[in-house]
């Protein structure tokens, strides 16, 4: 992390300016935090083409990485049932991105790509194959954000809850039944669980091959040497696996990993094993308790602080004049989908607003999680101090931005707001989500661009061939780190 401030700019020991880490936060489907803007005439229809051109433009625009959500289920608390989501297209339906992703590092030379999967429903022998392929074919430029979606029952005690803006994930039922799971998994338990699917991956990926393993001799007739390609032979408490891994070594071996999860178990977690963390938070200063608390864990886990990068969320909307751009995110409300969007509030929460009045000011009788995003939002929002906070107001102001900051005004006042992030919460980039696609990152690159490019923030050139280069910046190659518990299961150490 950058340790010396001058001018409000942000600079490394030697005196390099940092670039911020700069992720599109985008989801395969019609409506990700913005439900009802597929409607919007700047949307265009999500096909391959579309994707890949998107991907075109933010490698042209030194994006570090594109990085897609991904959900399981239906959200399905909000009235008891899916047909909101449905009729919204909040997050439904979603295609499967990792399918696209080599299309699109085809047509790119440096963006990197970000995918979810669930160690829940996933098993680590086939997930295995399925970054190791990904990494062979974007020539080790993909990243795994490790999910911990677990079955849930439907009480006040298991639900997810929102404190102080974080998301605390445990959803959804829906995908718990599709997948055929009923019973609920206590939350200390499935991160108990993640932590022994990790080392079956780790054994797959760094100890199961050797790097020489290939020789593809043609006089000999010999592809692979057997001699150097390893079962793993691992049998714990909840998974058992023989391998050895299908794919041969690749870029990066283990792919990048990224987590998100600021629950005490979810942040032990992290420590072990993410090399970037998203965070939660409205409030820098939350935000920034989260990451010191991180420092002092990774220094206990036997990681060095910058081993981690930490990346917030945010929503842009930017134009030439504030007034400008107040105009055109006004103009993104009316598309606004408020059925759609307290549905994925019913997911996120577990609170279901159909069962509250119209007219209840939910600053005094809300759910704790409403009061306290409240508080957020008049202590951050302009304009929402003394008004009365009814339902409608609540999702106007969770409408496109979900639960996270957001920044609206001219290249100048936007790149206030991030550089107050990066000062206050101390976070090394941002995960930007959007309104419409390709227009709110077109408008990025346009606006503010040239304002962080003018503040030495932007990312000029990318720092490797990989991901893992490209994001932690330390000229150590594509391999895990030191310290890393990947590192552990190479094959001299099995």
């Amino acid at each position: 992390m950058p340790s010396a401030e001058t001018n409000g700019e942000v600079k490394e020991p030697s005196g390099r300016k940092s670039a911020w880490i700069m992720n599109a936060f985008a989801m395969a489907a019609p409506g990700h935090l913005a439900p009802g803007l597929w409607r919007h005439p700047a949307q265009e229809p999500q096909t391959l083409d579309h994707w890949v051109k998107l991907a075109k433009t933010l490698d042209e625009a030194n994006f570090h990485g594109m990085f897609f959500a991904d959900v399981l289920g239906i959200y399905d608390v909000y009235t008891g049932g899916i047909g909101p989501a449905l009729q919204s297209g909040s997050q439904t339906p979603e295609i499967d991105i990792a399918f696209a992703v080599s299309a699109m590092a085809h047509a790119t030379k440096n963006l990197s790509f970000g995918i979810t999967a669930s160690t829940t429903y996933e098993n680590p022998y086939s997930l295995a194959r399925k970054f190791s392929t990904l990494d062979y074919l974007t020539n080790g430029r993909v990243g795994w954000n490790v999910s911990l979606e677990t079955a849930i029952k439907r009480s006040s005690r298991t639900r997810q809850q929102l404190t102080g803006g974080q998301i605390v994930t445990s959803y959804l039922q829906s995908a718990a039944d599709s997948f055929g799971l009923d019973q609920q998994v206590e939350h200390d338990e499935r991160y108990r669980m993640a932590d022994e699917f990790m080392e079956v991956v780790y054994k797959l990926l760094e100890g199961s091959w050797e790097d020489d393993a290939v020789v593809a001799d043609r006089k000999t007739g010999v592809y692979t040497d057997p001699a150097k390609v390893h079962r793993i032979n691992h049998v714990g408490k909840y998974y058992k696996c023989a391998g050895p891994n299908l794919v041969q070594p690749t870029p990066q071996r283990t792919p990048f990993l990224l987590q998100a999860g600021a629950s005490k178990a979810g942040k032990a977690f992290s420590a072990a094993h993410a090399e970037a963390m998203f965070l939660p938070g409205m409030i820098p200063e939350k935000t920034r308790d989260i990451v010191d608390s991180m420092k002092v864990l990774l220094r206990e886990q036997g990681r060095s602080e910058d081993s981690c990068k930490f990346i917030a969320g945010i929503f842009i909307v930017v134009d030439e004049t504030d007034e400008k751009a107040q105009a055109k995110f006004d103009d993104l409300l009316q598309y606004a989908d408020l059925e759609g969007t307290a549905s994925l509030f019913g997911g996120w929460s577990g609170t279901d607003l159909s069962q509250f009045s119209d007219d209840e000011d939910f600053a005094f009788k809300g759910p704790p999680a409403i009061q306290s995003m409240i508080n957020s939002w008049t202590a951050t929002v302009p304009g929402t101090a003394g008004l009365k906070w009814t339902k409608r107001r609540v999702l106007q102001e969770l409408a496109i931005s979900g639960a996270h900051p957001r920044a609206v005004g001219n290249p100048h006042t936007v790149a206030d707001v991030m550089q107050r992030w990066v000062d206050e919460a101390k976070v090394d980039g941002f995960n930007i989500s959007y309104a419409t696609t390709p227009g709110t990152f077109d408008d990025l690159i346009t606006y503010l661009w040239p304002e962080l490019r003018r503040r030495g923030v932007l990312q000029e050139s990318y720092a490797g061939s990989s991901m893992r280069e490209n994001y932690l910046q330390d000229g150590q190659g594509p391999r895990a780190r030191e310290g890393h518990p990947a590192t552990r299961y190479a094959h001299k150490a099995l």
